[in-house]
C-alpha cells in the first residue's frame, strides 16, 4: 500500500476508532482508560489502545513475512522516530544520496509502515494486500510485544532491531506526547502522579514495560543473529559505533570507501534529533490525519525524568523492575542511576 494522503489518514483513524470501540471481542476483555482518556483493553497480558486490537489480530493472521524483511520494534517514545530514520538511511543508502534523501521532505513515520496500527485494520476485506512496498527489502515498524508478533515473522529469517530506554524517561516522554496530541480532548487527563502509579502497575499502552522489554531481551539472547537489542542511551552516547553495529547486523556493513568518505557521519547528521526536528516537514506536517509531526520531537534528553519525578517515585519503579527482571541477567543499573 502506498503512503496515504492526509485526508485518507483522517478517514483511516476515524474508522479505526469506530470499529475498535464496536468490536464484539471487547466484551470479553478487561478495559480501562489510559491516563489521557484513550480506552484500552487487556489482551493476553498486554494493554492495547482498543483501536489497535483488531489490527493486531488481523496482522497475525494475514501478514506474510519475507526473509529479507527488516522490522524495528519498540515501545512508544523509546527512540522510535530516530531509529526509523537511521534504519531507512542504512538500508537505502545506495538508492538515495544524502542530499536526495526522502527524509528531507517526508516524516520517518510515513517512510516506515507500521504492522498493526493502520493497514490491517482496514484490510480485513483484502487479506492478500500487504502493507508497504512489495519489493525487497521491506522495512516495517511495530510496537507489538515479541509474544504477539505475527508467527510468519518470528518463524522467518528477517532481522528485528529492538530499541528500549530508561522507563522513567520513556514514561515522561510518552506522558508529554499524549497530553500534546490529545486524542481524547473531551477527557480530562490524569495528574502525573496517578499516571505514574498506573505505569508502575503495567497499565499503559503496550505495557507492562517489563514484559515487553523481556520478550525481546530473551529472544535476542536466544537468537542474536536475528534480533538486535539496543538501548537509546548507548546510541545517544556513542552513535558512530552503534551505527556500525546496526549496519553489520542488517547485513549492510559500511565499506572502507564509505567510511573514508564520511558517509557514516553524514547519515548521523541527517538523522540527528536537531536536524529532523528543524526540517520543515517535521515542523508543520501531519501524521495519521491529526498528529502534528513536531509532536514527535520534544527533547530527546537522557535523564529528563529528574525534572518531573521525585527520587522516591523513581525508586518505586526500580524496585518493581528489579522484582520482575531479576532472573533476566540484564543490569538495571545501566538505567537507574538515581
Amino acid at each position: 500500500m502506498e503512503n496515504a494522503s492526509t485526508e485518507e489518514f483522517e478517514q483511516m483513524m476515524k474508522k479505526l476508532h469506530e470499529i475498535g470501540e464496536e468490536d464484539p471481542l471487547l466484551e470479553k476483555l478487561e478495559q480501562q482508560n489510559n491516563w489521557d482518556g484513550v480506552p484500552m483493553c487487556l489482551y493476553d497480558g498486554f494493554w492495547y489502545p482498543i483501536f489497535v486490537l483488531r489490527g493486531l489480530l488481523s496482522s497475525g493472521e494475514h501478514f506474510k513475512a519475507h526473509d529479507t524483511d527488516f522490522v524495528l520494534a519498540s515501545q512508544p517514545k523509546t527512540g522510535t522516530t530516530w531509529m526509523k530514520a537511521l534504519l531507512f538511511s542504512i538500508i537505502n543508502r545506495n538508492r538515495f544520496p544524502i542530499q536526495e534523501s526522502p527524509l528531507l521532505t517526508t516524516s520517518p513515520h510515513k517512510l516506515v509502515d507500521p504492522l498493526e496500527c493502520f493497514y490491517y485494520f482496514l484490510l480485513l476485506e483484502k487479506p492478500d494486500v500487504q502493507p508497504g512496498a512489495s519489493e525487497a527489502p521491506r522495512l516495517y515498524s511495530t510496537h507489538l510485544p515479541y509474544q504477539h508478533l505475527p508467527t510468519s515473522l518470528t518463524n522467518s529469517k528477517c532481522k528485528i532491531v529492538y530499541i528500549t530506554r530508561n522507563p522513567l524517561d520513556q514514561f515522561i516522554s510518552e506522558h508529554k506526547f499524549l497530553l500534546k496530541i490529545r486524542m481524547r480532548p473531551d477527557s480530562e487527563p490524569l495528574p502525573i502522579g496517578q499516571a505514574f502509579d498506573m505505569f508502575c502497575k503495567g497499565v499503559h499502552a503496550f505495557g507492562p514495560f517489563w514484559d515487553h522489554f523481556l520478550g525481546y531481551w530473551n529472544a535476542s539472547l536466544e537468537n542474536p543473529n536475528r534480533i538486535l537489542f539496543l538501548k537509546y542511551e548507548d546510541l545517544k552516547m556513542d552513535p558512530v559505533s552503534n551505527l556500525d553495529k546496526i549496519a553489520h547486523f542488517l547485513g549492510r556493513p559500511f565499506t572502507e570507501e564509505e567510511r573514508e568518505s564520511g558517509l557514516m557521519q553524514e547519515i548521523l547528521n541527517m538523522c540527528s534529533f536537531d536536524n529532523l526536528k528543524h526540517l520543515e516537514v517535521n515542523k508543520t506536517g501531519v501524521h495519521a490525519g491529526s498528529i502534528i509531526n513536531d509532536s514527535f520531537y520534544r527533547k530527546g534528553d537522557i535523564g529528563d525524568w529528574k525534572n518531573h519525578l521525585t527520587p522516591s517515585m523513581a525508586q518505586s519503579l526500580k524496585q518493581k523492575m528489579t522484582d520482575k527482571m531479576t532472573a533476566s541477567g540484564f543490569n538495571l543499573d545501566t538505567f537507574f542511576k538515581l
